[in-house]
């Protein structure tokens, strides 16, 4: 009982650190407004760039080494992609719907609503905290050791990731406060992730094989059809070589962290 306290201790801790490790956006409050508008553009060139080389990086091939089969690997993460689709279908059609019977709150500045691709954020970076979760408490239970390495490298992986989340949150019009907030909450599926392994052990390890490759896809979809677009409302050419140097500086990040990864937790 006392091993199983501990293994249940140590989990929820490393968990509580990677929610924790979403606050590192917080350095939105201490930027001026102006700035920061001139930033968001560059935050969300990072956030492109670390989806993107997540899911193709990080996410597909640690599905395809599980599942065995690349094929059922890239159907799972087209359906992810359908599901996104289908969830920003939804979202939008709340949107629009909640601003239609007046004309006047539409045009009135309190109606400036949240925009559909920060809302299609926080639910894929929910869905990704989650699966961050499961691999947190599995590493638990195999032994000590290695589960605070992978908490490790989860850590340094989330770092980029979560600061390019706030700026797309503050972009799509979130106040920098709420974003923050918004964003660690998000953060907070990491917990449930944990649990949901330490109580489902077998079950949770093996949801892996669906929920990597269905992260993935809202990853793809995420960054292709609602932050992409707007990279390209900013088309100066400062606009051209910055966008470009983090968009790789992102997908740089996730190959470093993978490396990283690989040799921490070798054998």
């Amino acid at each position: 009982m006392p091993e199983l306290f501990t293994v249940y201790f140590y989990a929820v801790s490393a968990s509580l650190l990677i929610s924790l490790v979403s606050l590192s956006g917080a350095f939105v409050f201490w930027i001026k407004p102006e700035r920061l508008n001139s930033l968001l553009p560059y935050l969300i060139a990072l956030a492109v760039g670390v989806l993107l080389g997540d899911a193709f990086i990080h996410l597909i091939p640690d599905a395809a080494k599980r599942q065995g089969s690349v094929s059922s690997v890239c159907l799972m993460t087209l359906a992810g992609v359908f599901l996104f689709f289908v969830l920003e279908k939804l979202v939008r059609w709340r949107h629009d719907h909640r601003l239609l019977p007046s004309v006047e709150s539409a045009q009135s500045p309190c109606s400036e609503a949240i925009k559909p691709m920060a809302k299609m954020n926080l639910m894929g970076d929910a869905v990704h905290n989650f699966v961050d979760g499961i691999l947190i408490g599995g590493s638990f239970l195999v032994d000590p050791v290695i589960g605070m390495t992978t908490t490790l490298a989860i850590v340094v992986h989330e770092i980029p990731q979560e600061i390019g989340d706030v700026g797309a949150l503050v972009y799509g019009g979130y106040s920098p406060r709420k974003a923050v907030i918004y964003n660690f909450y998000c953060s907070l599926t990491v917990v449930l992730g944990a649990l949901f392994t330490l109580l489902l052990s077998q079950f949770a390890q093996a949801s892996l094989i669906f929920l990597l490759p269905v992260a993935a896809g809202g990853f793809i979809y995420i960054a292709a059809t609602d932050f992409i677009p707007i990279l390209h409302e900013h088309s100066s050419l400062k606009n051209l070589y910055g966008q470009t140097v983090i968009f790789a500086m992102g997908v740089g990040f996730m190959q470093a962290i993978v490396v990283f990864e690989e040799t921490l937790l070798m054998p």
